[in-house]
């Protein structure tokens, strides 16, 4: 259990997600994938980054119960370990492929959202149920999956988009039988990797510099919000409901 970093191929390191039952991540698990993703792109041997997970489903965002236990304290270390995260895959020295199963969704929305690309099961559903669950953020980052309109809609509804959506959308690369995205990812990662190494990582940097939106600043400025509905015990209250619902 927890964060893994291994080497199926020559130039391809595998970071894998392993937090059973449901992939939410305490706030040491954030801050593990983190360094773990940040490790396998300062590798001079590492060309592509695959990134991926164990389970039934990609990533559940938060560990809410951790913060329903310890309180402002989780809530701060989980707000820092996500836009870690989220920023190591962006800033990842290589690219980053997302291979998606399942269910991905709140802080999983951020990580495949700032990856460079997303090969992803037939079974893959994205979302983001901040509301439900007393929080607002990576809005940042659907915005770079789906369409304006179309983002607004899924945020305020905490409806999920399929992985045949996404792909009609452009955001995902291929979607493939479950049994298949292992090495689907890999496929598309050994591509990548067959390129020059230093050119790869210019590239990287080149493209990240012509963003229109400076994604770590953007979802900073949404995590504020957050702590506004936590300050206001709003964000208390709907998180009671939401474990007394057992969600």
């Amino acid at each position: 259990m927890g964060v893994s970093t291994s080497s199926p191929e020559k130039g391809i390191s595998l970071v894998t997600i392993d937090f059973p039952p449901v992939n939410a991540l305490p706030v040491a698990g954030w801050f593990a994938l983190a360094e773990a993703v940040r490790a396998a792109g300062r590798d001079p041997g590492v060309r592509c980054v695959v990134l991926a997970a164990e389970g039934r489903g990609f990533n559940a965002g938060v560990d809410i119960k951790e913060i329903q236990t310890a309180g402002r304290e989780a809530l701060i270390g989980a707000n820092q370990g996500c836009a870690e995260a989220f920023a190591a895959v962006y800033e990842c020295e290589t690219p980053v492929v997302a291979a998606v199963q399942g269910f991905c969704l709140g802080g999983g929305i951020g990580l495949v959202g700032n990856a460079d690309a997303i090969v992803a099961s037939e079974d893959a559903t994205f979302g983001l149920p901040e509301l439900d669950r007393g929080a607002l953020g990576a809005a940042t980052h659907l915005a770079r999956l789906v369409p304006q309109h179309l983002m607004r809609a899924l945020y305020f509804t905490g409806r999920r988009a399929t992985a045949a959506e996404l792909h009609r959308h452009g955001s995902v690369w291929r979607v493939v039988p479950r049994a298949d995205l292992p090495s689907a990812a890999r496929e598309l990662a050994g591509e990548i990797a067959a390129k020059d190494g230093r050119l790869l990582r210019m590239a990287k940097s080149a493209i990240n510099g012509i963003d229109p939106v400076d994604v770590r600043r953007s979802y900073r400025f949404e995590q504020g919000f957050t702590f506004e509905a936590n300050l206001s015990g709003l964000a208390d209250h709907i998180r009671d409901t939401f474990g007394k619902e057992g969600a």
